[in-house]
């Protein structure tokens, strides 16, 4: 549905002042329910605005709504309306498409932002009958526009009967609830015609209102609206005119036979493949007798329809117009009957065939436009017309004004005959400028041949309309649409070229013409009885007037026998409803059929499957075989009824009944369809598959969740403000907050000695193996382990050497990030055998020199390198230096160089300080120093980005020891300084892990997940870890995906496969993910934060000056070993540059991944057992069973066969199963699995969507996980992605299906070469394809088709997918093979894993057998290049700072494509069209040759190259960044 909603404007135009007369129907209106009669140009809008301007002061709380009966009124009215009231106006309008009820929310928004509503009726009616507007609560006045339609079945009236009259009338005590609203209506002319009193009643009590005009004002009325002048134009009766067009026409049309019709050809074709006695034959037996008798196929009847055209052309405007028409229209048929032609796409193939070697037949000539030929074959009526309008034209003229007149005809093809002739008369063509108005209804759904005329108009409406009001145009020649809706100005002239077909539309063309001294002129034939009818409609337009003048009028009850409708069959029309009482909506018989087809329109649609619920009446209208007999044995007696009625709703249904019949006691056949639709239609409600809206399943997805996640996540910011803490949990947080114990650990870096390590929570013992592994660049790997020794209280002593200890060890590398005096750590160090060394003895040398002179010895364990060199005789094991003293970054100590530099190294050490000390001494000895590799994260190995980069070590460095300063560092602590910090990052995530299992998965089975995998699981990319979630997430998708696509399958028996998608989309969407992540408190234990080295420093319990708020900074850096991050990791890291607090905030992605790999991780660690306790954890709003009870429930629900059914199921079973080397204990679910939406058997099974729904989950399952486990292989998520859509697309599995055959032995009798017979082997295959059970010739055909382009490719697909290098996604395309060859593989693969009870290894026994494992063993164990043609085209245009564009063009029957590199041609592939699938075809055929003529495989361009495009200029800057940055 649309929703095209204007909000208020700034400055509405000002209100013009209102006439006497409307303002006594404002009042009018404002007392009672009124219908306005008055002229067109009168004023009623202006009227209604002011109404309800009126009634939005008087009543806030409710809305006016505004109905006109079309769109383009709609439009109309919204912008007049809109102009004057300064409030929001919203127009609501939509067409005939099955999404246009379903959206509750459109409803809601649309109550709750406007004051003023403007739609068709249709729409409004649907929204009351699907209770999303409740008329007595929302609504508080009902204005309708054209109020004259208000009678029989239309809207309007629906509307009234079915709602307005069920509300209690209005009162003053009772305003506030549900109350009818107050009723306007708008119209020119209240009745169609008849008696008028009658009329009156019945349009006053449909409207529940009183016909009124002015009575006090009608003397100023008169001033303002201008009755124009009555004229009649009469014409002789017209001679037999001959056009020789329509001669040919005629007799070609004669020459037909119904049973040469392709569409009665079909018809035969089916009758005989469908078996006798089902109910399919009985529907291809009573089509064909009906299309035989009626003659009305296609072409048939589009012809005789062009034939009776063209003669009332030729009998109303003459012979010249006539051959114009028949030469114009077979001109446009044959074009559009070209089989290649798109104009008129709903014409069929073989119809366009038909009707064009029909045409070809036809002998027509062009007209001749010499003026004496046109002048000549006019008829009588057309010469009348010129000469009416040419003496009108000069009587306005004469007085100074512009000529403008409007032509009223009934038929579409006599306006275009007729502004042709009009265009091009000798006497018209040079002085009116004609145009054309057909209305701008949209033909893309019907399926006429007529609908061609459609195409010949010359201009659109807008533009006619625009340039008639412009003056561009002075004549225009209209349908009966521009009586009413469309906003045409005052015309001088209004002709009626066919007499008004009654008088409502007498009165509405009338009103066109209402300038001065306009003129109405009606055309007569001399003697036609059509005079007499306006005589009678002028003599009840005096009747209408007296009576709606007629003061002592007032609304008139309703008579007893108001509702009995002139169809007798309204009589049992009204009697049935449904209502829900919590919605109210309504289900009536008059809505019961189109709600039943909207309800089917929305199922899935299956490739030829049709989905229409089919109707069959009883009695059938023709006897069985009526079309068989002699035409003069065929009855033609008509069946009066009663009827009885039959629908029968889609296969792809799981219904226990598809089919519902009521009883032959219907007057009618429509009586009889509306109880069956009825009956039907509740039997769904009943069954659930439709919601309290009386509409299908929408709900099944809740309205979009990303609103609620975002504030959910607002909240747990805002809340973390308040309390100024992070967002995360503290892994080293005390367990306890008043226990004094620490608990104890002795920590071992392999190669340094062990150290105690004390902190308040738990930690988690890991051995060498176990432990962080810290890759050091250029040494070999430290390993670490953790063994704890228990919980201790520790003496005040051993505490402050402890931290005394902790904070020596992080102040070398962090002292510009930590603070001396603070030693509330939150974990100690401290050496296992404390052991008195010559760095004590300068340590404690630092300290007294310090206590005697501080201000000379300001900076903690650093002092300046020329008195140390001097005071300890330049010692060799120094570590870490610095520059200047206190400043900067330190360096590695290399050694003293006590000898003389040689000139350029000295000139370069001379330049280093000259920046800051002018010219500088040099004396000896000389630092010389060496600055560390840039290494941050030690657990991530050193494998550089840039080899050449980091091939060669960091150049030597020369510093003066009077400027530099050295840290009081040993080497053993210097090598704590670097990779404790790593240690710690490993034990804190660790700990995260173990802290969750304890917490939130501490009543779960969940608490035994493995820490190793819990730890990967909650590890953000963002993070810069080595090992992150990503792979896991794509694992735990998979996971999630199957386990909610099983539960809802034996949760939802009855729900259709489109329902199923729908949940499942929804249960396993990022924002319903996000939510429960949210809810449940997970997101506090995502490892977000990045360990960069100039943000890194030691946790404390408390920080001086106040919070310990020590959530890393948003600044992230990418380290050039940090390969193992991801792509998106690598997006996400900017090198020293610091994002935004926005940038901080979990995103709804990040949420729903850590809920994904959690569960990931738990099917790695218990299988899916295990990932069915985690899934459970997080609810996603479903019930939950355990995956063996699903699955039990699921076969519960097959039937049984008996004895006599296993006798008579289809043969082709057992080649199935043979191919498959599976025997079905359940046969019923390999039939599902087999069985077409066109099936029209009378098998209990329905078709095979909901088996397939569950085979790709089941394939996806298996696949996924084969490539996470791959050896050896340690896929990306990308990498993952790329070879399972390479394994499970629709081309492989349509191929894999096209392949699979069983061989059958058979022999034959045969001649031997003597002549004597003999058997010989005949063997024959039989195709897997080839036992899908259907019902249509279209399936048929396009299996044919596709295994002929199969067999044509098949060797060079086959080599391609088992040895071949690079995967044949071209040559897969070209089979252009239809969805439902894949769905067959799935749907089997779905029904196998049924009838295993759930069996993995026998679907991957299955999956071998058809080929599919093998395949994907070979692309893993071979490293096939599966990349896209196209989308490698694409990384290689993104590398290189391309553009690539695909140029599509069709012509004669071909698709071509052009492959434009910087908009110049490179490529070019043209192809046959064989339907849409041909532009996907071309188009990789046309990637693979760019491929190969840029060279991109020959030059290894792979996937890891092409998506790496940004690293080399990455480095650069990197190198730049980190070349001195103190982490080795």
């Amino acid at each position: 549905m649309e929703n095209n909603v204007d909000e208020a404007t700034a400055t509405p135009s000002a209100m013009p002042a209102t006439r006497g007369y409307q303002q006594e129907m404002l009042d009018e209106s404002m007392r009672r329910n009124i219908i306005i009669a008055l002229d067109t140009g009168s004023g009623k809008t202006l009227i209604a605005v002011l109404r309800m301007k009126h009634e939005m002061e008087r009543e806030p709380k409710k809305i006016s709504w505004f109905f006109a009966p079309t769109v383009a009124l709609c439009e109309q009215q919204k912008n007049v309306i809109k102009s004057y009231l300064p409030v929001s106006v919203g127009i609501v309008s939509g067409s005939n498409e099955p999404d246009q009820w379903k959206d509750a929310n459109l409803w809601e928004r649309v109550l709750r932002t406007h004051r003023v509503m403007i739609s068709t009726p249709q729409v409004f009616l649907d929204a009351l009958r699907h209770g999303y507007i409740s008329l007595g609560n929302d609504i508080s006045l009902l204005i309708f526009d054209e109020a004259h339609h208000a009678v029989d079945n239309h809207p309007y009236n629906r509307i009234m009967m079915e709602f307005y009259f069920a509300l209690p009338p209005r009162t003053e005590d009772n305003s506030d609830g549900p109350v009818r609203p107050m009723v306007l209506g708008l119209t020119a002319s209240p009745i169609y015609g008849g008696n008028v009193i009658k009329a009156f009643e019945k349009i006053e009590s449909n409207l529940d209102s009183t016909i009124r005009a002015p009575r006090r004002n009608r003397a100023e009325l008169a001033k303002y609206v201008h009755r124009p002048i009555f004229k009649h134009l009469l014409y002789n009766p017209p001679d037999e005119d001959f056009s020789t067009n329509l001669a040919s026409l005629s007799a070609v049309i004669q020459t037909l036979n119904i049973e040469n019709d392709p569409y009665v050809i079909s018809l035969r074709e089916q009758l005989k493949k469908v078996r006798y006695g089902s109910f399919e034959y009985g529907r291809v037996d009573q089509k064909l007798s009906k299309v035989i008798q009626k003659e009305n196929s296609f072409t048939h009847k589009g012809l005789r329809d062009f034939e009776r055209a063209a003669t009332d052309i030729c009998h109303d405007l003459g012979p010249w117009a006539a051959d114009w028409f028949v030469w114009s229209v077979i001109q446009r048929a044959k074009q559009a009957a070209n089989p290649y032609d798109t104009m008129m796409t709903t014409w069929r193939r073989t119809e366009k065939v038909y009707l064009l070697d029909t045409l070809q037949k036809v002998q027509v000539s062009p007209v001749s436009y010499y003026a004496d030929d046109i002048g000549d074959d006019c008829s009588d009526k057309t010469r009348a017309l010129i000469e009416c309008l040419l003496m009108e034209k000069a009587e306005v003229e004469s007085r100074g004004e512009a000529y403008s007149s409007i032509i009223f005809v009934q038929r579409r093809d006599a306006v275009i005959a007729l502004a042709e002739l009009l265009r091009h008369h000798p006497k018209t063509k040079d002085v009116f400028e004609v145009g054309t108005l057909l209305g701008s209804s949209d033909s893309s759904f019907r399926h006429s041949m007529m609908d061609i005329t459609r195409t010949m108009v010359k201009d659109a409406q807008e533009q006619v309309i625009s340039e008639f009001k412009a003056g561009e145009k002075n004549l225009i020649v209209s349908t009966s649409v521009a009586e009413e809706g469309i906003d045409i100005q005052a015309c001088c002239s209004v002709i009626r070229w066919d007499p008004p077909p009654n008088m409502a539309s007498w009165a509405q063309s009338r009103g066109r013409a209402r300038k001065r001294q306009s003129t109405f002129t009606l055309m007569f034939e001399e003697g036609n009885k059509q005079q007499k009818d306006v005589a009678k409609w002028e003599s009840l337009e005096q009747q209408m007037i007296a009576l709606y003048n007629d003061p002592s009028r007032t609304t008139s009850s309703i008579p007893d026998d108001l509702f009995d409708c002139d169809e007798e069959e309204e009589e049992e029309d009204d009697d049935m409803i449904l209502c829900v009482e919590s919605t109210g909506a309504l289900l009536t018989l008059h809505s019961a059929i189109s709600h039943l087809s909207h309800f089917c329109a929305v199922i899935p649609n299956t490739t030829h499957a049709d989905n229409t619920p089919l109707y069959d009446i009883d009695p059938p209208e023709f006897p069985e075989g009526w079309h068989a007999l002699a035409e003069a044995l065929r009855p033609q007696a008509a069946y009066a009824g009663p009827y009885g009625s039959r629908v029968t709703l889609p296969r792809s249904l799981p219904l226990p009944e598809r089919q519902f019949t009521v009883d032959r006691i219907y007057k009618s056949k429509i009586s009889a369809y509306r109880h069956v639709a009825f009956k039907a239609y509740k039997c769904l409600y009943d069954a659930g598959l439709l919601n309290d809206n009386l509409l299908p399943i929408t709900s099944v997805v809740e309205p979009e969740l990303e609103e609620e996640v975002k504030s959910m996540l607002a909240d747990v910011e805002k809340r973390s403000g308040f309390a100024k803490i992070t967002m995360s949990v503290d892994p080293w947080a005390p367990e306890d907050p008043i226990d004094d114990s620490w608990q104890c650990s002795e920590v071992t870096l392999e190669g340094l000695p062990p150290l105690y390590m004390f902190m308040k929570s738990e930690v988690i013992s890991l051995d060498l193996d176990e432990g962080p592994k810290l890759y050091r660049t250029g040494l070999p790997v430290v390993r670490t382990s953790v063994l704890n020794v228990g919980r201790q209280l520790l003496s005040e002593e051993l505490l402050l050497k402890a931290k005394k200890f902790t904070r020596r060890i992080f102040w070398g590398l962090n002292n510009t990030r930590m603070e001396w005096d603070n030693l509330d750590f939150s974990y100690l160090f401290l050496p296992v055998d404390d052991v008195e060394t010559d760095w004590d003895v300068r340590r404690s040398w630092l300290a007294s020199v310090q206590a005697e002179e501080p201000e000379r010895y300001p900076h903690h364990l650093m002092v300046k390198a020329e008195e140390f060199g001097e005071k300890f005789r330049h010692p060799s094991d120094l570590t870490l230096i610095h520059r200047h003293v206190g400043m900067g970054r330190p360096f590695k100590f290399v050694r003293w160089r006590h000898e003389p530099l040689l000139e350029e190294e000295e000139e370069e050490l001379k330049l280093r300080y000259g920046k800051h000390f002018g010219d500088v001494e040099v004396t000896y000895p000389v630092l010389v120093v060496q600055a560390f590799p840039p290494r941050t994260n030690f657990m991530i190995p050193t494998v550089p980005v840039n080899r050449e980069y980091l091939s060669e070590p960091p150049p030597l460095v020369h510093l003066l020891p009077r400027f530099s300063g050295v840290v009081l560092l040993s080497p053993e602590d210097t090598e704590y300084a670097f990779l404790l910090p790593s240690v710690l990052r490993s034990l804190s995530m660790s700990s995260t892990a173990n802290s969750l299992r304890k917490n939130l998965f501490s009543s779960t089975p969940l608490k035994d997940i493995s820490i190793s995998l819990l730890t990967t699981a909650i590890t953000a990319p963002s993070s810069g870890e080595r090992l992150n979630y990503q792979r896991m997430e794509t694992l735990g998708d998979t996971v999630v995906k199957f386990m909610v696509g099983i539960q809802l399958l034996a949760e939802y028996p009855l729900w259709h496969e489109g329902y199923l998608t729908r949940k499942k989309d929804h249960a396993v969407s990022n924002v319903r993910l996000a939510k429960e992540d949210i809810s449940r408190g997970l997101y506090r234990w995502i490892i977000r934060d990045i360990m960069l080295g100039k943000k890194w420093k030691p946790k404390y319990f408390t920080v001086q000056g106040g919070s310990n708020d020590q959530t890393p900074s948003p600044t992230v850096e990418e380290s050039p070993t940090a390969t193992a991050a991801s792509q998106e990791q690598s997006k996400e890291r900017q090198i020293g540059k610091k994002k935004s607090k926005k940038d901080q905030q979990l995103s709804t992605k990040v949420l729903a991944d850590v809920v994904e790999s959690v569960i990931g991780a738990a099917f790695l660690h218990g299988g899916f057992s295990f990932g069915y306790e985690c899934i459970k954890f997080f609810s996603l709003g479903l019930k939950w069973e355990p995956l063996a009870v699903r699955v039990e429930q699921v076969l519960s629900r097959v039937e049984k066969l008996t004895d006599e059914e296993t006798a008579h199921l289809p043969p082709q079973l057992g080649d199935v199963e043979s191919m498959l080397g599976y025997t079905f204990k359940r046969k019923l679910l390999l039939i599902e699995a087999l069985t077409h939406g066109s099936y029209q058997s009378d098998i209990r099974a329905p078709s095979y969507e909901r088996m397939e729904f569950l085979g790709d989950s089941v394939l996806d399952m298996v696949v996924t996980n084969y490539l996470y486990h791959a050896p050896g292989k340690n896929y990306s998520p990308g990498h993952m992605h790329l070879r399972k859509s390479a394994v499970v697309n629709g081309h492989i599995l349509s191929y894999i299906c096209l392949k699979t055959h069983k061989s059958v032995e058979a022999v034959m009798p045969q001649p031997d070469a003597n002549g004597r017979i003999g058997l010989s082997n005949d063997n024959q295959e039989i195709n897997l394809w080839k036992c899908l059970l259907h019902s249509n010739p279209k399936v048929l055909e396009d299996q044919l088709n596709t295994f002929t382009r199969y067999r044509k490719r098949k060797d060079e697909i086959e080599e391609s997918l088992m040895t071949g290098t690079v995967f044949p996604w071209a040559a897969l395309t070209r089979l252009q093979a239809p969805k439902f060859f894949s769905d067959m593989i799935e749907s089997i693969i779905g029904a196998v894993f049924l009838d295993s009870e759930g069996s993995f290894p026998v679907v991957q026994r299955v999956l071998t057998t058809l080929g599919i494992m093998p395949l994907l063993e070979h692309i893993v164990k071979d490293d096939v290049d599966i990349l896209h043609p196209v989308s490698r085209l694409s990384l290689w245009a993104q590398k290189h700072g391309k553009s690539i564009e695909y140029a599509m063009e069709r012509s004669k029957g071909n698709i071509t494509c052009t492959i434009l590199v910087d908009e110049k041609e490179k490529v070019k592939v043209t192809e046959v069209w064989r339907g849409k699938p041909s532009q996907e075809e071309v188009k990789y055929i046309a990637a693979e040759m760019a491929i190969k003529a840029f060279k991109l495989r020959d030059v290894g361009v792979g996937y890891e190259a092409l998506k790496k495009k940004s690293k080399s200029k990455a480095s650069k800057k990197q190198k730049q960044k980190l070349s001195g940055q103190a982490k080795p």
